[in-house]
């Protein structure tokens, strides 16, 4: 995901930016509101994080002049203003979610991944498509160069989690909770052993694989290494 962090706090953004960067994701920073609104509507984000107290422009009236421009993009609210009237303000005024501080990294990160979660492909988006692999998501059938691949549920869902976000690297961590939905690290090695099998079935007897490791990261499907 490519999530803009607008943070007047050097400290505050510079860790968000660390840790999204470490789980996988592209984040970039802007330090006020003016600069932030700027950058939120001349490139594309999947999500946009926004402290509620900015110099510049607050991040509420950010929401509300992307809305009212017909920019939709995931917005989760920073804030340190808990009360419910607060936090209705800013739902009010277009945000997704509202997060207040102080908060774990860890449920920002869930909640940055949630709303990135309701931009992937639709049910009406029903094929799904890497060089010569075509996976129907609809007819739950998968096949690479003409040839049909015969793929056990769980491994049809993984092959479509890596294939949503192709060319993306995908930690353990997050096929767990996308694939298993597991909201903790089991200590098990379940994701290398169906990505094994997966490669039998997608890569084997192919010139070029398309499932790749990322040494000390996770997996990324693609036609280049």
């Amino acid at each position: 995901m490519r999530i803009l962090i607008i943070e007047d706090d050097a400290r505050t953004a510079e860790h968000v930016a660390r840790g999204l960067s470490e789980a996988g994701h592209l984040a970039t920073r802007a330090a006020d509101g003016t600069t932030g609104l700027a950058m939120a509507g001349a490139e594309e984000f999947d999500a946009i994080v926004v402290d509620r107290m900015l110099p510049g422009r607050d991040g509420l009236s950010i929401v509300e002049i992307l809305r009212a421009s017909g920019n939709h993009v995931p917005v989760l609210v920073l804030s340190a203003l808990a009360d419910v009237g607060h936090r209705v303000e800013g739902l009010k005024a277009g945000a997704d979610d509202y997060l207040v501080k102080p908060y774990a990294f860890s449920e920002l990160l869930a909640r940055v991944e949630a709303l990135g979660r309701r931009r992937e492909p639709t049910a009406t988006e029903t094929t799904l498509q890497v060089a010569d692999l075509i996976l129907d998501r609809l007819a739950r059938t998968c096949a690479r160069g003409g040839r049909s691949l015969s793929l056990q549920p769980r491994e049809f869902k993984l092959l479509e989690c890596l294939m949503q976000h192709a060319g993306q690297v995908l930690t353990r961590t997050m096929l767990l909770e996308k694939v298993w939905d597991y909201q903790f690290d089991p200590h098990t090695n379940v994701v290398d052993v169906h990505i094994a099998r997966l490669r039998q079935k997608v890569d084997r007897g192919y010139d070029r694989p398309l499932i790749h490791t990322v040494r000390g990261s996770g997996y990324r499907l693609s036609l280049d290494p």
